[in-house]
């Protein structure tokens, strides 16, 4: 296995269901006077500790291991060689299976009469499951195929009663500090794993691969967990959204739908797609999902350094790739409608950080007014709302999308007014989330103040709007 140096996050926490009261019987021992008495009534007396297995009861007053008598008692009860071992507190030259015949040989040394006892069908701390550990391994490689990875995640769920009962005798006769079944089971699995594939490495967080092993029934599970790339994106057209816009008609179901041609697509390209798919192809990979930092409306070019974006490629077989051949096979892909730059290895950490930033952006905007002012008014006039706090009512474009609320935004500075027959352009840079539009219109009202009312309520109708930067890092 190759080594990957760009790791990517998740923690999944173990759960079980319950399961079937698997209590073991009880003796039922008969006294003389009981005997003597068929009609009387007999009092019966538990204190909950009495724990019989396959007709053997275990005896609560044997001492603890590592004491000889402690050991004899496990072994007695019909305990593996892998439970003796963990039970039992003495150093071996072996582990496991080997260091828990070791210890069983010398105490058939101590006491013959051991060896004679007639051997269970079930450990009574295990019940036999790290027997099954070399075809729980084999399933693993099996599953895990010709997946690139260099580290991986072991999980594995145990019934509740089976956890519960193993507690009950480890911790009343096992040595101080004798490790619970859950961890040793997966110590072990680890170990044969390691033995059979190497330069894998495991991990308790962020794995290439995270293998969840169902202890009742042998079933396994691996979960190719996704890698992250960093970038910038530059849209150089218009009517291209950022992400897969879903058919109206058929919502994304595609089959029988005409109006999408069966694609499930409203839009046949976005930036999504022709930014992923050359990196899903270079992977190898299932799928992909994008997290921008915000996104500008499908009518809008964004131009600059272009705005920061978190590409999630799922399920790939390979983690190794030269993000230099990456990008300019995106690049070569896009044909001229987006472009990327600043590509690097990226975590599930900076999606967060992306999606929640703030930053403030950039924009060049031009519209076309009724009944235009003289040039001079007109540039006195939009100059007036540099520095000036907006409040803005969810449009009524968005507004079947977004909460009905009222937003504060400030416009930090406004320049470069350009005024041409009817129609004035200029460049704006304003708090993160404002609707440039919106400023320019007023949305009938919902934006004050605005491009419109400082012109004196004149009409405005925005032609086109650009995303020139986006300030971050």
């Amino acid at each position: 296995m190759k080594e990957d140096n760009h790791k990517v996050d998740s923690d999944d926490e173990d759960s079980w269901a319950l399961y079937a009261d698997a209590s073991y019987g009880k003796s039922e021992i008969l006294t003389e006077e009981s005997n003597a008495n068929p009609g009387k009534e007999e009092e019966v007396w538990y204190d909950g500790d009495d724990f019989e297995f396959e007709g053997a009861t275990i005896n609560w007053d044997a001492p603890p291991c590592p004491a000889p008598l402690g050991i004899e008692h496990i072994i007695r009860i019909g305990c593996c060689n892998f439970c003796v071992q963990r039970l039992a507190g003495r150093r071996t030259a072996s582990k496991g299976e080997d260091g828990g015949k070791e210890i069983r040989k010398e105490a058939y040394q101590r006491n013959s009469e051991l060896e004679a006892l007639e051997k269970n069908d079930l450990c009574p701390l295990c019940e036999n499951l790290f027997d099954d550990i070399d075809n729980i391994v084999k399933r693993i490689i099996e599953q895990i195929g010709e997946v690139e990875h260099s580290s991986i995640q072991l999980g594995i769920h145990l019934p509740k009663d089976l956890l519960e009962d193993e507690d009950k005798i480890r911790s009343r006769h096992g040595s101080p500090g004798s490790p619970h079944l859950k961890p040793s089971f997966v110590n072990e699995i680890q170990l044969k794993l390691s033995s059979l594939v190497h330069g894998v490495t495991f991990v308790k967080e962020k794995p290439d691969l995270m293998i969840l092993v169902d202890g009742l029934t042998l079933m396994v599970d691996v979960d190719v967990r996704p890698v992250f790339l960093y970038g910038r994106y530059r849209k150089l057209i218009r009517d291209l959204p950022q992400t897969r816009w879903p058919c109206r008609a058929c919502r994304g179901r595609a089959e029988g739908c005409e109006s999408c041609n069966e694609t499930g697509l409203q839009y046949a390209e976005s930036v999504q797609d022709l930014i992923g798919e050359p990196i899903r192809l270079s992977l190898a990979a299932e799928d992909t999902s994008f997290h921008g930092m915000g996104r500008e409306d499908i009518d809008v070019r964004c131009l600059g350094t272009g705005r920061p974006f978190v590409i999630e490629i799922k399920k790939p077989k390979t983690r190794l790739a030269n993000l230099e051949e990456i990008q300019k096979a995106v690049n070569e892909n896009t044909e001229g409608k987006v472009e990327i730059n600043s590509l690097r290895w990226s975590t599930r950490s900076e999606v967060v950080k992306v999606k929640e930033s703030r930053s403030e952006k950039s924009y060049t905007i031009r519209f076309r007014v009724e009944e235009i002012l003289d040039e001079e008014t007109v540039i006195a006039a939009i100059s007036s709302l540099s520095g000036v706090e907006l409040s803005q009512e969810t449009p009524k474009r968005v507004s079947h999308r977004r909460a009905a609320k009222n937003r504060k935004r400030k416009v930090v500075s406004l320049s470069n007014i350009i005024v041409e027959d009817d129609e004035i352009q200029f460049s704006v840079r304003c708090e993160a989330g404002t609707y440039v539009k919106e400023l320019v219109h007023s949305d009938e009202g919902r934006t004050v103040p605005s491009v419109r009312s400082v012109l004196g309520d004149k009409e405005c109708t925005v032609l086109w709007l650009d995303v020139e930067d986006i300030h971050y890092e």
